[in-house]
């Protein structure tokens, strides 16, 4: 009780999430919003208002009734941030599952996410980039660059926002062309030898006709060295190129284009899962060459690289009409995404007797076309409203491949007591190659039609409804050849061609669902710097499948949607005249049929699978501010409350009945306490350069990697409490045209790990540590015109 109200106490002194914004952000938003209406309103009462898009819309900050949390791009570009992973020391409500491969990530609001590696199936933290959803979870993992800013909108926000939005929304908005000639080039470099690449160039070809362009690389060599012979030897690194373009056109006085196009290529040989606890039995001498060391251990010895490659590309057309006083707007999309996974599965630099090699090799490919319709009313009327029809159509396929090499006998001496080396060369060990390959794939096809309206009763007092009518259908296959033996291979399955196989060949799967969600809502200016609200929200996420390699009989029934209702409390504060805001807010949430990955009972080996894991709640309190108390002078930080919990666990069918998580286990990636704190400080010299100091901290309590019926294992795999403070010092001109940044990371060196999960060799510990959890440093120049 003690340690929770220091840490209360702490929390409020710590304050908030939320990034001290300079100026006004309403040039950047996009014009289908009334931007015209909240700019003209926030030059004339407040011309430092901030402007978000929560409800699809240009609005103050201060005036949604909607707990937003935001990041800029210049800060993140100044704390070194590559992606969406890096905004979580950032925002207390927003938690990342880092995983061995890009594929299976995951975001968590409110402690609320979906782990899954199945290929037909959604997340729950929608991420949304320049309006265009995108489908997988791992395609929101991409570079930030150009980024104007980001919105973190916790809580069910499907209303306005789709199905896979059940947690919440992550919205990346870029930059926008401008009327100005401008550009930049920035180069970066950080230890370890990573080094960062990016130019701009802002074009107006004419003043109807607007051009911005933004290319990007990288490269950094890892954190983890690999100390197995004759392979990689530093991994955890990458190598990210990119481009973006932007042309936005005006037609005329009431039609307005813009038109988006991006590409992307990523090899990354991230992320190794260390070893970071001894293996018992068999395997104890296994890794050599390995200093184990828990969450200090920087070391693998493994024979395969664990790598991601991708290749994704999209192009949105976005079209803003005006009709009368309101505001016609499509956006129409298509995106590729190919991902191919590669996987060293045993974690060991070779074969032993007893202990087999594996390999996984997995490439991927997705399509999406979406197109979305919508129509707006101008702000500021008695009736506010938006009203449209969304549609969606995403199309994934996935080859997989698992190589064994099983050895029963060797020649070969014993390099630690009953470990026994294999080896393929001819005459030296008895080695079999069992292989596997599946081929599976997913249609998943949404419409929806969906409205929001604000009633303006009066100048104090509004209220808020919406409704969406959703309509999903999705079909999966399955179909795999092995002459595997273990978990996921039912010998009693159908013989097709001399070949028996786990479940009829090739097998079908479809389902189909409808909901009907939505909000309702209450806001009331208490007095002109105060705003109250309270709101009610249905959320839902829609069914899915378990496809994956190990598919057998029994898991091949359609998982349940997910639903949930939510309760939603804010305050929102001005003071200082406009200095300080300081926003609160209190949830609570219910999820039913909840999708999460749990443990279940496969050939009597425990492995996970995707399944309906019953009820879970979350509950807490979030508190954000921004303080700017001179020009030169600003903080931003946050703190937040959560407790994510098991309400009631289900078995998944033909699962092991005593294999029940307690209702009150902590759900995973959801910290009861988080927090940051930051600051900015420019002092100008009145020469020829100006003077940045900044700092961002971050803490987070201790939380649970793996959802699990053993008490011992979830103690075993909770990731303890840590802290991190970063510290930034630079020279700008004062024109802008030019800046020099030093940056240190994690000054005080504190380790932690971003994963820990079971099934490493001989009963080990498998860790997946993060750049973050160890000190390093950068230094950026950047010259613009």
């Amino acid at each position: 009780m003690n340690r929770s109200i220091m840490l209360a106490s702490t929390a409020l002194l710590a304050l908030t999430a939320l990034p001290a914004l300079a100026q006004s952000t309403v040039a950047n938003a996009p014009k289908n919003v009334n931007v015209q209406d909240a700019q003209e309103t926030a030059d004339a009462d407040d011309p430092d208002a901030i402007i978000v898009t929560a409800q699809k819309r240009a609005q103050k900050l201060q005036d949604v009734p909607v707990a937003v949390s935001l990041v800029t791009g210049d800060q993140i570009r100044d704390l070194g941030g590559v992606n969406i992973a890096n905004v979580q020391y950032l925002v207390p409500v927003l938690n990342f599952r880092q995983s061995g491969t890009s594929l299976n990530q995951s975001l968590f609001l409110r402690g609320v996410g979906t782990i899954n590696f199945s290929i037909a199936a959604e997340p729950s933290v929608a991420v949304v980039l320049d309006g265009v959803v995108l489908s997988r979870a791992g395609e929101g993992f991409g570079d930030l660059y150009d980024v104007e800013r980001i919105e973190a909108l916790p809580g069910p926000q499907g209303t306005l926002f789709g199905k896979n939005a059940s947690a919440g929304v992550v919205q990346i908005i870029s930059q926008r062309p401008t009327r100005n000639l401008s550009g930049y080039v920035e180069g970066s470099y950080y230890s370890q030898n990573e080094w960062r690449g990016r130019a701009t160039l802002n074009y107006p070809i004419t003043d109807k006709l607007l051009t911005r362009v933004t290319g990007f690389y990288g490269q950094y060599d890892g954190n983890i060295e690999n100390v197995a012979a004759n392979v990689q030897s530093t991994v955890n690194g990458y190598k990210h190129y990119g481009i973006r373009g932007m042309a936005e056109y005006q037609a005329s006085d009431d039609v307005s284009l813009l038109l988006i196009a991006d590409y992307r290529k990523a090899e990354d040989d991230c992320c190794a899962e260390v070893i970071a606890t001894t293996p018992v039995g068999i395997t104890a001498g296994a890794l050599p060459g390995v200093t184990i060391q828990g969450n200090k251990t920087r070391q693998i010895e493994q024979n395969l690289v664990t790598a991601t490659n991708e290749t994704s590309w999209g192009v949105s057309l976005e079209a803003d009409i005006a009709l009368g006083n309101n505001t016609l707007t499509s956006i129409t999309a298509y995106r590729s995404w190919d991902n191919q996974e590669i996987r060293d599965g045993d974690f060991l630099s070779q074969p032993y007797v007893g202990v087999a090699q594996l390999h996984d090799n997995g490439p991927q490919t997705g399509t999406t076309f979406s197109q979305e319709l919508r129509i707006a009313s101008p702000s500021g009327v008695p009736l506010e409203w938006t009203a449209g029809a969304y549609y969606s159509r995403s199309v994934s396929e996935r080859t997989f491949t698992r190589s064994d090499i099983v050895c029963s006998a060797t020649t070969l001496p014993a390099i630690s007591p009953g470990l026994f080396p294999c080896s393929t060369a001819p005459g030296v060990s008895t080695v079999t190659f069992p292989t596997g390959t599946a081929n599976f794939g997913s249609t998943i096809s949404n419409i929806a039609a969906f409205g929001q309206a604000t009633w303006n009763i009066n100048t104090r007092f509004r209220a808020i409804g919406g409704l969406r009518l959703t309509l999903d259908n999705l079909d999966v296959f399955h179909g795999r050849d092995t002459t595997l033996s273990g978990p996921g291979i039912n010998p009693s399955g159908p013989v097709v061609g001399g070949v028996t196989y786990s479940i009829a060949y090739p097998w079908p799967g479809s389902t189909s669902s409808s909901n009907l969600s939505g909000k309702v809502g209450l806001q009331y200016d208490i007095v002109p710097e105060s705003t109250a609200y309270a709101t009610y929200s249905r959320g839902y996420k829609g069914p899915a499948y378990n496809i994956f390699f190990n598919l057998t009989a029994t898991g091949i029934g359609a998982i349940e949607p997910e639903t949930v209702n939510a309760f939603e409390l804010g305050l929102k504060n001005s003071l200082f005249g406009g200095k300080m805001a300081l926003n609160l807010a209190a949830w609570y949430a219910k999820y039913y049929n909840y999708q999460a990955n749990n443990p279940d009972l496969v050939a009597g080996v425990v492995v996970t699978r995707l399944t309906n894991a019953g009820n879970v709640s979350t509950q807490g309190a979030s508190l954000d501010l921004i303080w700017r108390p001179t020009t030169n002078l600003s903080f931003s930080g946050g703190v937040a409350y959560t407790d994510a919990q098991v309400d009631q666990f289900k078995v998944p069918p033909g699962g092991n009945p005593a294999a029940v998580v307690p209702s009150g286990t902590q759900l995973p990636n959801a910290p009861t306490w988080k927090m940051t704190l930051g600051g900015n400080y420019t002092i100008e010299t009145g020469g020829f350069a100006n003077v940045n100091l900044g700092f961002q901290s971050a803490y987070q309590s201790s939380q649970l990697s793996q959802l699990d019926p053993s008490a011992a294992v979830r103690a075993a795999t909770t990731i303890p409490a840590y802290g991190i403070l970063d510290l930034t010092a630079g020279l700008a001109s004062p024109d802008g045209r030019w800046s020099l940044l030093g940056t240190v990371k994690n000054v005080f060196d504190q380790s932690f790990t971003a994963s820990i999960t079971t099934g490493g060799p001989g009963g080990s510990l498998r860790y997946i540590i993060p750049r973050e959890a160890d000190r390093y440093w950068g230094l950026t120049a950047r010259v613009g015109f």
